[in-house]
């Protein structure tokens, strides 16, 4: 590796597997230390376990980012464990499947907290940590902030809030040398996503079949999310603020037909 963020220190939300996991592991392995925060403590404390393993720094923090004390505490064990902070990757995310007539008011309130207001905690706790050198945010947005899927109405519109609060920030913190920029995955085939499909009769050959479908004629792996959040976080991207990168492999481009999630 090249070490692109070498010296840097990264507080990634959501990060004890998927999409998460696999932005800590690449990050770390270009030189960051890396903040692990997800509400998985078992799982978390072993990812971080092996991206030590593996040579490289990181810490484990036990968050929930539906509460706003628990983010505050994330971004200050980064900076008590290693005394600064240049990056934040919000990632954290819950997309259960409902449709307008199934979205209760409970689950519309705990889709936002987690997708959106966790997202707003940590940036309002991250910001003055990275005042004095400047730093780059990322947002995990979905191609679901941008098109019609009905039966992830609540989940649609915690990503599209997403969506405006990076470029609300971008605009108000270009005085701060605060870049804040977000990342739009395709069809990524995580752990949770092949429980969910799973726990619905559905087997890895039918998911692979599904895959053929989309533009590239498979699925993406969090990899291909993760080296868009080491660009952005790196000091090739120091003039990008406001950006919404899409690396979905095409699937935005497709039409989208009702109760079917392709990304």
């Amino acid at each position: 590796m090249s070490n692109r963020l070498s010296g840097k220190v990264v507080v990634i939300t959501g990060a004890a597997q998927g999409i998460g996991f696999g932005c800590a592991c690449l990050l770390a392995s270009e030189g960051a230390a890396v903040v692990l925060g997800d509400v998985q403590k078992q799982k978390g404390e072993e990812a971080a376990a092996k991206i030590r393993a593996s040579g490289g720094k990181a810490h484990f923090v036990h968050a929930d980012v539906k509460k706003e004390s628990d983010c505050a505490e994330l971004i200050e064990a980064a900076l008590k464990q290693f005394d600064r902070l240049d990056g934040l990757v919000n990632n954290a995310g819950w997309f259960p499947r409902a449709t307008l007539a199934q979205t209760t008011t409970e689950l519309w309130d705990e889709v936002l907290q987690v997708n959106l207001r966790g997202a707003f905690y940590c940036c309002k706790y991250a910001v003055p940590a990275m005042r004095a050198s400047g730093g780059s945010i990322v947002n995990m947005g979905s191609i679901c902030g941008l098109q019609s899927l009905p039966n992830l109405v609540a989940y649609g519109a915690a990503k599209g809030g997403i969506l405006s609060l990076t470029r609300t920030l971008a605009g108000a913190l270009t005085r701060e040398r605060i870049r804040v920029n977000c990342v739009i995955p395709g069809w990524v085939l995580t752990e949770g996503e092949i429980a969910l499909h799973e726990a619905q009769g559905r087997t890895l050959e039918d998911l692979r079949k599904d895959g053929e479908k989309l533009p590239f004629g498979c699925h993406q792996t969090p990899l291909d999310a993760a080296y868009a959040v080491l660009y952005l976080l790196s000091d090739e991207s120091t003039q990008v603020t406001g950006t919404i990168l899409h690396v979905d492999a095409g699937a935005s481009t497709l039409p989208i037909a009702p109760g079917t999630y392709p990304g």
